[in-house]
């Protein structure tokens, strides 16, 4: 036991000492009066790398000053801008500035004008700030005999432009979609709420990376209790480091071990800025186009951008998503307990062809599905992983040979590849990518359930699947709503999408304060209007 003990202990220090912050790095506490005194200690915390550059000028000819800025993340030419109207300067400093040996106020209200030309400007007398502010781009301007350090925002890294979605194909709809950059996406989303009631809350996730992370909500409409839970759990998050927003994802969402998603990620903007409108809050992650949205239930999952940009009509195709849901997900499993335990449910006609078809496959259904479906799904994965150009290629090229080639090799039947296919055209369907690995994985603990049990093991699975989905939240709000529990009005966007003139009210479990969207038509222009 004593070695347990002790090397539990041991592992504790290892993973206390495994990531040093900026924190544990940095002794010097305080921006020093002495510049060669900061410059040494900024050296002795970022070492040598050579994309740290330093430069040195005079101010008033007689103050000593130095540039610092990481090469490739600060806009070189602004700082040569900002060095050259420095150098050019011709401001004097008292004679008892000089006796003192500290710089004049107005020696550094003129330089601090000069990098204003820069962006945002800055004092800070924090040395861990000022590391912090250098890593991330911008420039820090330290002077000899001044405490503190002038910190000009001058980050100017290069960035991808605006483009359209690649993840989310537009059918009807703004063609832009989320960068890299956290300041460009924020703007995205203001360019289509002009409202002065959108916040936008800043924090920094990381002991490495130091990632900056938004919370973004329209503080008139938002759900209070929602956002402050956001706001709960990313302040718990610690984690040496964030590159994607699925690190996030995973660390706030409400149960890690359900298969089902309770946030869901987007690259539109117009999908980003709807969901604002309703309430909800968005979370965006410097270095990654993909914003989370909280709370996500269940049926945000199916909806899809294009059921509001086209007339009401088109919305009945939401329909045939939820039929792709059960399709995706049982299809292969009905067939699998049909033909092993009722044949007697099967036309007579159908069942002699089904018969024929499996004379000489010398494997049973469960084992004939498993094989095709691993298949495919090794196929979709292949598909995904190489190039664009060959990928969608490969996937449907080798999903037609393969099957092909089974069916004459006497592995699986005819029947079994239609259903295999059938299942996979089904999982193409869902507007959300994670509802459709979600129904990837369920699908084989279906086919499991009934090879073993037949129809009663789908209806067990049916049961405990609705009874989970039931019990699942997304920050405090149900993930079943508006089915469970009940509400009507909310139902008017959810299965169906009803007229918008219909679409008065925002959906009240989310919003329950501001919940009043337009007027209603139906009372203002009475009911020949509605």
């Amino acid at each position: 036991m004593s070695y347990y003990r002790s090397r539990s202990k041991r592992s504790k220090r290892t993973k206390e000492k495994s990531h040093p912050s900026i924190e544990q790095t940095t002794k010097v506490e305080k921006v020093s009066m002495a510049l060669d005194k900061n410059l040494s200690a900024i050296k002795t915390n970022l070492g040598d790398s050579n994309d740290v550059v330093v430069r040195r000028f005079n101010i008033n000819k007689d103050t000593k000053a130095a540039l610092v800025y990481i090469d490739g993340l600060a806009d070189r030419i602004s700082l040569q801008d900002f060095i050259l109207k420095v150098s050019m300067s011709n401001s004097n400093r008292t004679d008892q500035d000089i006796e003192n040996n500290s710089v004049s106020k107005k020696s550094i209200n003129y330089l601090k004008e000069q990098a204003t030309s820069i962006g945002e400007v800055k004092d800070v007398t924090n040395f861990k700030d000022t590391l912090g502010a250098i890593l991330s781009g911008d420039t820090a301007v330290l002077i000899e005999s001044y405490d503190s350090a002038i910190i000009a925002s001058t980050r100017g890294w290069e960035k991808r432009d605006v483009s359209e979605p690649t993840t989310q194909n537009v059918i009807r709809g703004p063609k832009e979609a989320f960068t890299e950059n956290l300041r460009t996406n924020t703007s995205l989303i203001r360019r289509k709420i002009k409202d002065p009631d959108i916040r936008i809350e800043s924090k920094t996730i990381g002991k490495h990376t130091n990632t900056d992370i938004a919370i973004v909500y329209i503080d008139s409409i938002s759900n209070k209790k929602v956002l402050d839970e956001v706001r709960k759990r990313i302040d718990q998050i610690d984690i040496d480091g964030i590159l994607e927003s699925a690190y996030i994802e995973e660390m706030i969402e409400d149960s890690n071990s359900s298969p089902f998603p309770t946030i869901i990620n987007s690259e539109r903007p117009d999908v980003v800025s709807a969901a604002l409108l309703e309430g909800r809050v968005a979370i965006i992650i410097d270095g990654t186009p993909f914003v989370l949205i909280v709370p996500a239930l269940f049926i945000h999952f199916f909806q899809s951008p294009e059921d509001y940009y086209e007339r009401s009509f088109y919305g009945i195709i939401r329909v045939l998503r939820y039929l792709a849901f059960f399709s995706a997900l049982l299809v292969p499993s009905l067939y699998i307990a049909v033909t092993t335990f009722h044949q007697e449910m099967i036309p007579t006609t159908l069942l002699i062809d089904l018969a024929a078809q499996r004379e000489g496959i010398p494997f049973p259904a469960y084992v004939e599905a498993l094989i095709m479906e691993v298949t495919f799904e090794i196929l979709r994965e292949a598909g995904i992983r190489m190039p664009r150009a060959i990928g969608q290629a490969v996937s449907i090229v080798g999903a037609l040979v393969l099957g092909q080639a089974a069916v004459e090799a006497g592995l699986v039947s005819p029947t079994m590849v239609i259903v295999v296919s059938i299942t996979a055209i089904s999982s193409f369907v869902f507007p959300a990518y994670d509802m459709a690995i979600s129904v990837r994985i369920l699908r084989f603990g279906f086919m499991t359930l009934a090879a073993t049990f037949g129809l009663f093991g789908i209806s067990i699975g049916l049961f405990l699947m609705l009874l989970h989905l039931c019990s699942l939240r997304s920050f405090g709000i149900p993930y079943m709503s508006p089915f469970g529990p009940v509400n009507f009005t909310d139902q008017k966007d959810a299965v169906f999408r009803f007229p918008r003139k219909l679409l008065s009210t925002r959906p009240r479990l989310i919003n329950q304060t501001n919940t009043k969207r337009q007027n209603n038509y139906r009372k203002k222009y009475g009911r020949e209007n509605s």
